[in-house]
């Protein structure tokens, strides 16, 4: 672990701007939810709900009651973790690249295990050798055979992260156990451009209802599912993440939720991902900022 960094690249003005902007977003353009549970919950917290086009409209009081709701971060320290979640793997014996095995997984926190300076494992790869339906929860298995850190796991569904949560569980003693000691980890992505799909609310909405921490982590790409100024993305990013954490604290007050981001911009040539651009780092910093106002902890996605 290491102490709190702090590289500051917005104002105060820039975040209160970023901030009122998000709620207005959220309150007059709305985000799209695809799950009727979802929906139900949302119109039940007081958002607006259009059953015929699937757009949810949330106040901007509701918002920030969400906000309040959440567990503070307390300025936690700063901890790494590998990336995921691969879809092609180079075998280190073989030097062939194919498809990810469940093997590889277990290698792969293996691995993660022995490196001092990384502190959990996020699944690295996703198993292609067992059912798709249940390739997560294969995935966490054998990383939790094969290493002592925290596993992040892939959970797309709500019997996935029941599943995965149970696996915990068998560590650590319990799913009462699992909320203070949360040897597996849940993450989910809206999909840009202000969606909630139906696996996003599914994991927002059990992680809440077990309990336990989720992190929800907008991949905006600028310049394509984002709009082209960095400010612009941000405002998006944060509606995005804040919709879920919306639905996480209309779910079960209280709960505790992770503020992530692998927003960058688009490389217009290739119309991919700019990952160690320097958008990315200057969007990444300014996300960490936002997520310090609110007091929530982040998880920002670099390399």
């Amino acid at each position: 672990m290491t102490p709190a960094l702090r590289l500051e690249v917005l104002s105060t003005g820039d975040l209160d701007a970023i901030h009122s902007q998000t709620l207005q977003v959220l309150e007059e353009t709305g985000v799209f939810v695809e799950d009727d549970e979802a929906r139900d919950i949302f119109a039940d917290g007081g958002a607006s709900v259009d059953r015929e086009t699937g757009i949810v409209r949330i106040p901007g009081e509701v918002v920030e009651s969400a906000i309040a709701a959440c567990p503070s971060d307390e300025d936690e320290p700063v901890t790494f973790s590998n990336f995921d979640e691969g879809v092609m793997y180079v075998d280190p014996r073989s030097g062939v690249r194919r498809t990810p095995r469940k093997a590889d997984a277990a290698d792969s926190a293996l691995l993660v295990d022995a490196l001092a300076n990384i502190d959990s494992y996020a699944a690295a790869v996703r198993p292609a050798d067992v059912p798709v339906a249940t390739a997560a929860v294969h995935g966490c298995e054998a990383a939790l055979l094969n290493t002592s850190k925290q596993v992040g796991t892939e959970a797309t569904s709500a019997w996935e992260v029941r599943v995965c949560a149970e696996l915990g569980a068998c560590i650590v003693g319990g799913l009462d156990a699992l909320r203070d000691d949360e040897v597996v980890s849940f993450g989910t992505c809206p999909v840009s451009p202000l969606k909630l799909p139906r696996d996003a609310t599914e994991v927002i909405v059990e992680c809440a209802r077990l309990g336990l921490s989720d992190c929800i982590l907008s991949m905006a790409m600028a310049g394509g599912s984002a709009p082209v100024t960095l400010a612009g993305t941000l405002v998006m990013n944060n509606a995005e993440v804040l919709a879920g954490i919306t639905l996480a604290q209309l779910t079960e007050r209280g709960v505790p939720v992770i503020y992530g981001s692998s927003t960058t911009s688009m490389d217009l040539r290739y119309a991919a991902a700019s990952v160690g651009s320097p958008e990315l780092a200057l969007i990444g910093a300014a996300v960490a900022q936002m997520s310090s106002q609110y007091r929530l902890p982040s998880c920002i996605a670099g390399a």
